[in-house]
Formats: C-alpha cells, sequence, structure tokens
C-alpha cells in the first residue's frame, strides 16, 4: 500500500470518528452535562475532603503541642533561687501541673480519637497521671494502647508499663515487661536498653544474683553497647554481694 493511500485512509478514520464523537455528544448532550456536573461535585468534595483532613491534622498538632508545653512547663520549687524566671506557664506545683496537663491531652485524645495524634495524647496522660500517682489509670491506659499492636506508641506503651511497674516496686512484672521489650525489641526500645533495664530493676530490689546475671548477659550480647561499661562495672560491684 502506496504511503498516500495509508495517510488517507487515516485522515478518513479520524475524520470519521470525529464525525461520530460530534454527534453523539449532540444527541446526548444533556447526559454529557450531567457527567461532567457529578465529576465536577465528585472533584469538589475529594478537595472538600482532602481540606478538612488537612484542617484537622493540624488542629490536632495544635492542640497536641499545647498540652504538652504543659507537661513540660516547670514547677515554681524547681526554678533555683535568683534565676530569671522562665517565660510561659509556671506552675505552683508538680500536681498541678500534671492534672492540668492530664486534663489537656485526654481532651485532644477525645476530639481526635482516631487519629496518630489522640493515640500519643493518650500515651502522654497516662504518663500525666503516673505522675499523679494514679497508677491504675495509667496502667489501664498503657494497656489499651499497647494492645493497639506494633508502632511508636505501642512500643513507647510497654515500656512506659515497666517503668510504672518498677516505681511501684512490682519488681516481677517490671522485669516481666523488661524482658518481653528485650525478646521483641523495636527500634524505640533496643534490646540492650531493655536488658540494662530489667538488670537495673533487679539491682533495685536487691536481687544480686539475678542482676548480676543480668548485666552479664548484656555485656556478652553487646559488648559494644553504650551500656556495656556501666553494666560491667554494676557486675563486678556485685560480684562480692552474691
Amino acid at each position: 500500500m502506496k504511503k498516500e493511500l495509508r495517510d488517507q485512509i487515516k485522515q478518513d478514520e479520524l475524520t470519521s470518528g470525529l464525525e461520530q464523537a460530534v454527534s453523539w455528544l449532540t444527541a446526548h448532550r444533556d447526559e454529557v452535562r450531567i457527567g461532567a456536573g457529578v465529576v465536577a461535585v465528585r472533584l469538589a468534595a475529594a478537595g472538600a475532603l482532602a481540606y478538612f483532613q488537612g484542617q484537622r491534622a493540624r488542629e490536632a498538632d495544635r492542640a497536641f503541642r499545647d498540652a504538652l508545653t504543659t507537661f513540660e512547663a516547670p514547677v515554681a520549687a524547681e526554678i533555683a533561687s535568683g534565676a530569671e524566671r522562665p517565660s510561659g506557664q509556671v506552675f505552683a506545683t508538680a500536681e498541678d501541673k500534671y492534672k492540668t496537663a492530664a486534663a489537656a491531652f485526654e481532651g485532644v485524645e477525645r476530639r481526635f480519637s482516631s487519629s496518630v495524634t489522640g493515640l500519643r495524647a493518650k500515651y502522654y496522660a497516662a504518663l500525666s497521671r503516673a505522675e499523679l500517682g494514679q497508677q491504675a489509670e495509667a496502667e489501664k491506659a498503657l494497656k489499651e494502647i499497647q494492645a493497639r499492636g506494633a508502632g511508636l506508641e505501642p512500643d513507647l506503651a510497654r515500656l512506659a508499663l515497666a517503668s510504672l511497674y518498677r516505681r511501684a516496686g512490682q519488681v516481677d512484672k517490671a522485669v516481666e515487661a523488661y524482658r518481653a521489650l528485650a525478646t521483641n525489641p523495636a527500634a524505640s526500645v533496643p534490646r540492650d536498653f531493655a536488658l540494662v533495664s530489667a538488670a537495673q530493676a533487679l539491682e533495685d530490689a536487691k536481687r544480686w544474683a539475678e542482676a548480676r546475671a543480668a548485666y552479664l548477659q548484656l555485656v556478652e550480647e553487646f559488648p559494644a553497647s553504650v551500656y556495656a561499661s556501666e553494666a560491667r562495672t554494676r557486675a563486678e560491684h556485685l560480684k562480692s554481694l552474691v
């Protein structure tokens, strides 16, 4: 087939296709208007949803940062005598601070419960409750976060639970929690940190032999760990007490 003939056939096909398209659009112009309207509505709805979600995320972030500012605010008794008073809020007592922080974080959690920010607020609310000595409330919240599975907040909740038990003198629970973290380490809670924490909890409880064994395990498994030098020192010290 000559090139001129092939080009003519292509041109005829294009012309025919355009004519058919124009004909169809003319016959179905009302449907096309409706269809275009539906697309426009869908695009507008998608844009509105994206804007709303972005706005909600910004609101959640602001609310969380305000609560965190309270959580990290100084207490009057902690300010050195003669030191310049820091800008921002200063609380009369630690109790006042943590009560205010807990309420603020719990407010963020309620408003943004389905978001990561809401989960993070729940974690900090639990820490605030722990600082207030409200162990049952803190433990309940941390267990609920832990039950969410993997991720930064659940991992930190596991660590906070272990620390909560340690502070309460529940050594067996604390060591069990630290060892569970060591068995299933995460980027936020590495195995060597979990091991040294378990050893420290055992030492606090004067369980010298178990503490020394835990320190030696850390040194053996992680000789280059940032905790290894202290672990060697503690293991040597405990040797005379075993």
